[in-house]
């Protein structure tokens, strides 16, 4: 069930066959929610304990250019680089903890891009075939000319042929290759869509989590991507500015206290600064007085970065009431990996110290706090 976007999305994911608007719009927000219920009615046993996995087998992938888990920027864990030992050291941590061969830990997580894409070949195949006859009418008056044909790519015709030249008793029909060239575009360009998915992905995914692990959503209104304004005890939008849309809210149902969820899968340099202007756009906009919480969920693995968003004040006090880590003994496998010098071991320490105080919790403690009216 889905609500007016202005009021945000209320997380009741129903379990149904796709829509032919999923094949047209496999990244939209539907189409999320349809793959989310179909993976949750397979996974029904949802608790504050296995969050995480759940969390990590929707939306944890592999990086194609190290074959590892994805736990930092693809330029700075390529192989001789020190985030390589590192992701070396999270791949084999997440592989043990979820039970899976090393080997064989791309076919345990990245389920929700996988079928999302899965659904997107199904439309550009639709959208291909719908196409055919009007590319050969808009073609025809230039026939004769060489034209290239669409998706016509010389280049990597020519690198298939070259890699396989050993193998092949004969080149292929020109529109077998041409089919080929097809497909890889399709496959590569898929995974320059990530991106696009892991945000909202991010925030429904806790959204789904937080509606499904027992005694949370008996106590919290949960809803996700809500305008500020639609929230209880916030004024309407005023001025210029762009409204305030919040990631994920829970209100509680019993003392209508509200929690303020910001989703980052990472913390980029210019988020690190969106939450304190995040932050100062709810406190103005509080029309009742009332103290709220502000939640900081994330999966990033830089230290300084967790650190500093662990350190992060607003005037005489923590930005974040809770800095929440999807799981932090995955960041303590990263930091254990072959020890260095320098500003980014003085950033681990101070990752580290962090969690082991309980300033920077995990999910698991989070949603558990909150299952027990926390």
């Amino acid at each position: 069930m889905t609500q007016d976007p202005a009021q945000g999305e209320l997380l009741q994911i129903p379990v149904q066959e796709p829509p032919e608007e999923a094949v047209d719009r496999p990244f939209g927000s539907e189409n999320r929610a349809r793959l989310l219920g179909q993976y949750f009615s397979e996974h029904p046993e949802v608790t504050a304990q296995n969050a995480w996995e759940h969390a990590y087998r929707l939306l944890m992938w592999i990086d194609r250019t190290t074959g590892l888990a994805h736990c930092y920027e693809s330029d700075k864990s390529q192989a001789g680089r020190p985030w390589y030992a590192r992701s070396l050291a999270f791949h084999s941590w997440l592989s043990e903890a979820l039970g899976v061969a090393a080997g064989q830990l791309g076919e345990e997580i990245d389920v929700l891009f996988r079928n999302v894409t899965h659904d997107l070949a199904a439309g550009v195949a639709v959208r291909l075939q719908r196409n055919r006859d009007r590319v050969a009418s808009q073609r025809q008056p230039y026939e004769g000319q060489g034209i290239p044909l669409p998706n016509e790519d010389p280049r990597l015709d020519d690198i298939i042929l070259e890699s396989l030249s050993g193998y092949l008793a004969e080149p292929p029909p020109p529109e077998v290759l041409r089919g080929l060239t097809e497909r890889i575009q399709i496959y590569v360009g898929q995974e320059n869509k990530r991106k696009n998915l892991v945000g909202e992905g991010f925030e429904d995914t806790v959204a789904a989590l937080l509606t499904r692990v027992p005694g949370i959503s008996d106590r919290y209104d949960i809803r996700v991507r809500t305008m500020l304004q639609n929230l209880p005890g916030f004024h309407p939008h005023q001025g210029k500015a762009k409204p305030k849309e919040v990631d994920v809210s829970l209100v509680n149902r019993a003392t209508g206290h509200r929690t303020l969820v910001s989703c980052k899968w990472s913390v980029r340099a210019d988020r690190e600064e969106q939450f304190g202007n995040d932050f100062n756009a709810y406190v103005r906009a509080n029309a009742t007085g009332e103290p709220f919480g502000y939640v900081l969920v994330t999966n990033e693995f830089d230290p300084a970065r967790l650190a500093a968003a662990c350190d992060s004040t607003a005037g005489n006090t923590l930005l974040f009431t809770d800095v929440v880590h999807v799981n932090p003994d995955g960041a303590r496998a990263v930091y254990s990996a072959p020890a260095v010098a320098g500003p980014i071991a003085k950033g681990m320490t101070r990752a580290l110290q962090h969690a082991d105080s309980g300033r920077l919790s995990s999910l698991e403690l989070w949603l558990a706090k909150l299952a027990g009216g926390s």
